[in-house]
């Protein structure tokens, strides 16, 4: 197998099912060696079983391709750096990293839970964190040898982190500490060659199919714009030597569009050159609303 990942080295997590999946295939398909990571759990991160990851390793194998499964937890320290260790013996490197594991515990804001917050926190926010971290020390202990590195982080972002989402706070909040992390581990990382971008995928998923059902439903015929097969193009390009320029962006994909987005910009200002007096304040407020551009829509509302 060739093609614009030839011999790259890349983990996916969260790979067993849906996007993680559809990315796995796609890198195989254009010559990437992939580990398959993924706990098994159901949507609200319960339970273990490997048999869909190793499913999908059978899968590559069976079209040439050369992958392995890994079962570790992106969120605990010790564990996260097991996959890189899993990449490393396997095929004796490491080029791509996908973040992509995750799971939800939808819930109105009033009546959300801290064990629920701390839970979806910690395997989207604390679960990028730990992965790229030990892989960052393996690129740039690479670098500082003089060896070659052309890596690439891959985030998972959201619409919902983005825009913000009914009864998913912490999802939400989870995914936009995810664009910020995207944007200082780009900046600081380029001196090592080191690209990191995000993804805000729209599409079918066991996530979406709950939040979003008729949305979501496969249409008879026709584009289905829901197939996350759509929005694995572009992630396989981003894990290629071709985007070596492209860094600190959030992706918004769904179907066949690809779209940057332009993120948090200065708006109009009111300066009066001196301290405001409270009741000042008012007017110049209503005064920069009028002139401010409208912000995308809280999904839900």
């Amino acid at each position: 197998m060739s093609g614009i990942c030839q011999g790259r080295v890349v983990i996916i997590t969260g790979a067993a099912r849906g996007l993680g999946r559809s990315y796995a295939l796609a890198f195989a398909r254009e010559g990437a060696k992939v580990v398959v990571n993924d706990l098994g759990t159901d949507l609200g991160g319960h339970g273990r079983d490997l048999s869909a990851a190793q499913a999908v390793v059978d899968e590559i194998r069976a079209m040439g391709g050369e992958a392995v499964v890994n079962g570790d937890d992106v969120s605990d320290w010790d564990s996260a750096g097991r996959i890189i260790k899993t990449a490393l013996d396997s095929f004796g490197g490491l080029d791509v990293v996908v973040n992509n594991a995750g799971f939800v515990r939808d819930r109105m804001f009033v009546s959300s839970t801290v064990d629920e917050w701390d839970a979806v926190l910690r395997v989207h926010l604390r679960g990028h964190y730990c992965v790229a971290r030990h892989a960052v020390e393996y690129w740039r202990n690479q670098s500082k040898l003089g060896q070659p590195v052309d890596a690439r982080i891959i985030n998972t972002s959201s619409g919902a982190g983005l825009n913000g989402s009914m009864a998913q706070s912490a999802y939400s909040a989870a995914k936009g500490g995810i664009a910020s992390l995207t944007l200082v581990q780009a900046a600081e990382l380029a001196r090592y060659g080191i690209t990191a971008n995000a993804l805000a995928p729209a599409a079918r998923t066991r996530m979406t199919e709950q939040a979003f059902a008729d949305m979501m439903k496969k249409p008879e015929e026709g584009f289905d714009r829901q197939d996350p097969d759509n929005i694995a193009p572009t992630v396989v390009w981003l894990g290629s030597a071709q985007s070596s320029q492209v860094t600190g962006c959030v992706f918004e994909l769904e179907g066949g569009a690809i779209m940057i987005d332009e993120g948090w910009r200065d708006g109009e200002r009111v300066d009066i050159g001196r301290r405001w007096a409270p009741s000042e304040v008012g007017a110049a407020v209503e005064t920069l609303l009028k002139k401010r551009r409208a912000p995308k829509k809280v999904y839900g509302t």
